[in-house]
């Protein structure tokens, strides 16, 4: 069974700066595309960045330039640092392999670490 655990999340002031991280349990993580999504209040779950397993990065419009995902294969893990932040990055983040941009691969999603950004 896997399991994804999500850290890192905390209140930052606008234009201020996080380090997400992933930690998943899944064997064979080396060779699974990684994906970061976010979702806010009342929205539905939004995509933001995809790396692959040979390290090749893909980003949601809304995030390009600032955020840059990255992962640590030994470690099992996938980063997304977090640059610039704006209020309307405040959400709940997860993390999930992917089967293609934007598709999560595993039906079952870590619990998350919240973002908030406010002054």
């Amino acid at each position: 069974q896997v399991q994804f655990v999500e850290s890192g999340g905390g209140l930052v002031q606008p234009g201020g700066s996080l380090r997400l991280s992933c930690a998943a349990s899944a064997s064979g993580f080396s060779l699974f595309a990684m994906g970061w999504y976010r979702q806010a209040p009342g929205n539905q779950r939004e995509w933001l960045a995809r790396i692959t397993h040979s390290g090749s990065t893909n980003y949601a419009d809304s995030v390009k330039g600032r955020f840059t995902v990255s992962r640590d294969n030994v470690k099992n893990t996938v980063y997304l640092q977090m640059n610039s932040l704006k209020p309307e990055d405040t959400a709940v983040y997860y993390c999930n392999a992917e089967i293609k941009p934007a598709t999560p691969l595993f039906a079952s999603w870590g619990q998350g670490t919240q973002v908030t950004v406010s002054s």
